[in-house]
C-alpha cells in the first residue's frame, strides 16, 4: 500500500461559555493511516496499526507531527492566560544560579547561569575567594541553545579538561579537549560516545561508546556492542585502543574509573536484565599487567569510593539491601572476601564521598537526607546538621582539604550552598539563592498512607500556609516509581507558579524507587509492577479522602518511567483525575526493548520475549489498554523529536490510539518539541515554553484562573 496520510482536519475549538467550569470544546484530530500489523506473542495476537510512526525520519511521520502540533498549539493559543503564565515563569527563572564549587586537582569548578541563559557556563578559579573565569560557554555553540555540555573529566595534573557536548538533547556525545590554563582547544575530537565518562590516565583518558550507526537510524537503532577505549592526546580517534568489549554478548556495557593515585584502572561491566556490576582491575603501575576480575556476577551493585593502597572501598548492596561500605584487597579478589567498614543500618546508605580524610555518608530517612561522618576504618566521626527536611544534592570536598561545599534544597527552599569546615565541625552559608520567592509562606508535610496491599507509602505534600481542607484545592500529584530512583525533596522553579496560586504539590514515594533499599525497589518491578500503580492510585484516593482536593481538581504528572505510570493509571482509574500529563513516557511495553537503550530496562520491566512477563506486561501497557466508552481526563502527552532514550514512537502510537478510541469531551493531545531530547540539557527558552503550555493546560482543565505577581 502506498504510504499516505489521510486528510488532516482543521482544528476547531469553540468555547460555548466564558465560564471555564461550563466550557465545552470540540476537537478534530489528525486521522493517521492505519495498517494491519499483528504480532504473535505466545499465541496472543496483538495488533499494532500505527507502527509506521516508529520511523522517525520518514516524510509521513513528519507530516503527522506537524498536524498534531497544529491541533495542540491552536488549543494552547485559545487559553486566555497562557501569555501571562509565560511572563510569570520568565520572571521566576530570571535570577543568577550557580552550583556548589567542586575542587579537582588544584582547581575549583562550578556552573553558573545569569538567569535566562539557555545553557549554564562552566567556570574555574584557583582559589575559592578569587574571581572566576569562564572555561566553557555552550551558548556559543548554537544559535538556539540546543547544544549542551555533558560530562567533564579533569586530568590528574590539572592541565586538561575533556568535555562532552550533546546536540538537540540526544544521548550521543562528542568529546573535545582543552587546556585549562590557556583555554586553548586541542585537535582531539571523539564521536559516537554514549553512556560514558572520561577517566584520565597520564596523557589520555578512557571512555565508552559504540560503532557509528547507519545514517538515518542514529536516534532509534538498538544500541549494541558497547566498548571501552583509551584515547591518547594528539591522536585520531581511529587509533584509540579497545580496552574491553564482548563480541558474544551485544548488550554488555563498560565504563572506567582510575584511582586518584593512578595506580589502578577499574572497569565496571553491566549486563542487560541485571542491576549490578562485575568489576575488573588493572595495575597501571605495571605496563604489561593483565585485566583481572575483582568482583564476579551481576547480582549486586558496587560503586567505587576511594582506595588506600591495595584496598578499594565500595558502596554495595551485597548482603545489605540498604547498602554498606566495604573494602576489597586486590590481592584477595572476590566479593566473598570483602571486609565490612560501615555496616548496613536502618536507613538507606544513599551515597559516600571521600573528603578531608573522612568518609561522608548520606543516609536517606523516609526519603530525606541525613549526613554522618566516619573515619576510613569505620569509626563514627560526627554528623552534619542540616537546615531541615530536604536533600543534599552535592557534597564536594578534596581528600586532603579541610573545606567542603554542599547544596541543600527542599520543596520550599531553593538550592542554597553551604561551606563546611571539618576542622571546626561547622557549616555556614556560602551562597544563597537569589530567586524572588518567600518559602516561609509555604510548608511541606510528610504523610503516610496504606496502599492496596496494606504497605505503608510516604508522600510529601506542599502548599501555602493556612490551607483550608475543603476538598476543592487544585492539586498536582507526581510520581516515578522505578529503577531504584528516589523522589526526595527538591526545589523546582515552575512549581512556584503553582504554589503561589493556591495549588498543592504532592510527591509520592512509590515502590520501584530506592527510598527503602533493594526490597522496596524490587517490590515495584517485573511481575510486581502493578504495585507502583496501586500506590499512586491510593495516594490520589488519600488526597481526596482527606479533603485536600477532589477528582475535578486533581492532575497526575510523571515523566519517562513516570510517563508509563500516568498512562497506566489513567487507563485503570480515569475517574480519579481531571487532567493527566505524561512526559516522554514508555507507552509501548511490548516493543520498548527494541529501540536504542530500551533493552537495559528489562531488569525493571521484564520483557515481552518472556511468556509469563508478556502476559503480565500486556495487562497494564498504556498503549494496549486504552478503552472505548469511558471518560478519560484531559490528557497532554509531551515528547521530543531527538529523544533517543525513550523514542518518541511510544508517545506517537499512544496518542493516535487514544484519539481514535476516545470520543469524550476532554482534550487528548500531544506536544512534540523539536531539537530536544529526553530532558537533559534542554535550553532555558524551551523549558519555559514547555512549562508554560503544561501549566496552562492544567490550570485551564482544572477550571482555575491563575493570579499574576
Amino acid at each position: 500500500m502506498r504510504l499516505k496520510i489521510l486528510i488532516v482536519f482543521v482544528f476547531a475549538a469553540v468555547i460555548i461559555s466564558c465560564d471555564q467550569k461550563e466550557k465545552q470544546m470540540k476537537y478534530e484530530y489528525p486521522e493517521p493511516r492505519k495498517v494491519y500489523q499483528a504480532d504473535d506473542y505466545f499465541g496472543t495476537k496483538v495488533e499494532d496499526p500505527y507502527r509506521w510512526l516508529e520511523n522517525d525520519t520518514s516524510k509521513e511521520t513528519a507530516e503527522w507531527v506537524k498536524a498534531q502540533n497544529k491541533v495542540t498549539f491552536d488549543y494552547f493559543a485559545k487559553i486566555p492566560f497562557r501569555d501571562k503564565i509565560r511572563e510569570r515563569l520568565k520572571q521566576l527563572w530570571d535570577f543568577p544560579k550557580t552550583t556548589a564549587p567542586f575542587k579537582k586537582y588544584g582547581h575549583y569548578f562550578f556552573y553558573k547561569n545569569d538567569g535566562l541563559q539557555n545553557q549554564s557556563l562552566l567556570c574555574v578559579k584557583e582559589k575559592i575567594d578569587e574571581e572566576e573565569k569562564v572555561l566553557l560557554d555552550p551558548n556559543r555553540l548554537s544559535e538556539n541553545g540546543t547544544v549542551a555540555l555533558t560530562k567533564i573529566g579533569i586530568s590528574k595534573d590539572g592541565k586538561y579538561l575533556a568535555y562532552g557536548i550533546a546536540r538537540g538533547g540526544s544521548d550521543w556525545n562528542e568529546v573535545f579537549v582543552k587546556e585549562i590554563e590557556s583555554s586553548k582547544e586541542l585537535d582531539d575530537h571523539l564521536q559516537w560516545v554514549k553512556f560514558s565518562n572520561s577517566a584520565w590516565f597520564k596523557d589520555g583518558f578512557f571512555y565508552s561508546g559504540y560503532s557509528a550507526p547507519k545514517k538515518g537510524t542514529e536516534l532509534s537503532k538498538k544500541n549494541e556492542y558497547h566498548k571501552l577505549f583509551y584515547h591518547k592526546l594528539g591522536t585520531k580517534q581511529s587509533a584509540d585502543n579497545i580496552i574491553m568489549e564482548d563480541k558474544k554478548n551485544p548488550l554488555r556495557m563498560f565504563y572506567a574509573q582510575v584511582t586518584d593515585d593512578e595506580k589502578y584502572l577499574l572497569i565496571f561491566e553491566e549486563n542487560a536484565g541485571n542491576r549490578g556490576q562485575a568489576v575488573y582491575y588493572k595495575d597501571l603501575s605495571k605496563p604489561n599487567s593483565k585485566i583481572i576480575n575483582l568482583i564476579g556476577g551481576f547480582e549486586n551493585e558496587f560503586s567505587f569510593i576511594d582506595n588506600t593502597n591495595n584496598n578499594l572501598l565500595f558502596r554495595t548492596n551485597f548482603k545489605a539491601p540498604k547498602y554498606r561500605l566495604v573494602s576489597i584487597d586486590v590481592n584477595n579478589p572476590g566479593k566473598e572476601n570483602c571486609k565490612e567498614i560501615i555496616p548496613e543500618k536502618e536507613n538507606v546508605l544513599e551515597s559516600c564521598q571521600a573528603a578531608a580524610g573522612k568518609i561522608v555518608i548520606s543516609y536517606m530517612k523516609d526519603a530525606y537526607t541525613q549526613i554522618e561522618l566516619y573515619s576510613y576504618d569505620g569509626k563514627p566521626a560526627g554528623k552534619i546538621d542540616l537546615p531541615g527536611i530536604g536533600t543534599v544534592t552535592a557534597f564536594n570536598g578534596g581528600k586532603n582539604d579541610s573545606i567542603a561545599f554542599y547544596t541543600f534544597a527542599s520543596f520550599v527552599t531553593p538550592g542554597d550552598h553551604y561551606k563546611y569546615d571539618f576542622s571546626k565541625s561547622r557549616s555556614e552559608i556560602y551562597q544563597s539563592s537569589k530567586i524572588k520567592f518567600d518559602g516561609t509562606k509555604y510548608e511541606t508535610k510528610q504523610v503516610f498512607f496504606k496502599s492496596k496491599d496494606g504497605t505503608k507509602i510516604p508522600m510529601f505534600i506542599t502548599y501555602k500556609k493556612g490551607l483550608v481542607l475543603d476538598g476543592n484545592n487544585p492539586t498536582i500529584i507526581y510520581g516515578y516509581g522505578g529503577f531504584n530512583v528516589s523522589q526526595t525533596p527538591d526545589f523546582k522553579i515552575p512549581y512556584v507558579l503553582w504554589l503561589e496560586n493556591g495549588g498543592i504539590y504532592a510527591v509520592v514515594n512509590l515502590r520501584g524507587g530506592g527510598e527503602y533499599g533493594k526490597a522496596w525497589h524490587e517490590a515495584g518491578t517485573k511481575l510486581k509492577k502493578q504495585n507502583v500503580f496501586n500506590d499512586f492510585i491510593a495516594a490520589a484516593e488519600y488526597l481526596i479522602k482527606e479533603k485536600y482536593t477532589c477528582p475535578d481538581k486533581l492532575a497526575a504528572r510523571g515523566g519517562s518511567n513516570g510517563g508509563l505510570l500516568v498512562g497506566a493509571v489513567v487507563n485503570q482509574r480515569p475517574d480519579l483525575f481531571k487532567a493527566a500529563i505524561a512526559t516522554v513516557g514508555v507507552m509501548d511495553m511490548l516493543r520498548y526493548q527494541k529501540f536504542t537503550i530500551g533493552w537495559n530496562w528489562v531488569s525493571d520491566y521484564g520483557s515481552s520475549d518472556n511468556k509469563d512477563e508478556f502476559r503480565y506486561i500486556y495487562k497494564y501497557s498504556p498503549l494496549h489498554n486504552i478503552r472505548e466508552n469511558i471518560n478519560y481526563p484531559a490528557v497532554l502527552i509531551t515528547t521530543a523529536d531527538h529523544d533517543d532514550r525513550v523514542v518518541p514512537a511510544h508517545s506517537f502510537k499512544y496518542i493516535s490510539t487514544l484519539q481514535e478510541k476516545y470520543k469524550g469531551p476532554n482534550p487528548v493531545m500531544i506536544r512534540i518539541e523539536t531539537m530536544a531530547g529526553h530532558g537533559a540539557g534542554k535550553p532555558t527558552a524551551k523549558l519555559i515554553e514547555e512549562y508554560t503550555d503544561v501549566f496552562s493546560f492544567i490550570f485551564f482543565n482544572l477550571g482555575v484562573t491563575p493570579e499574576y505577581k
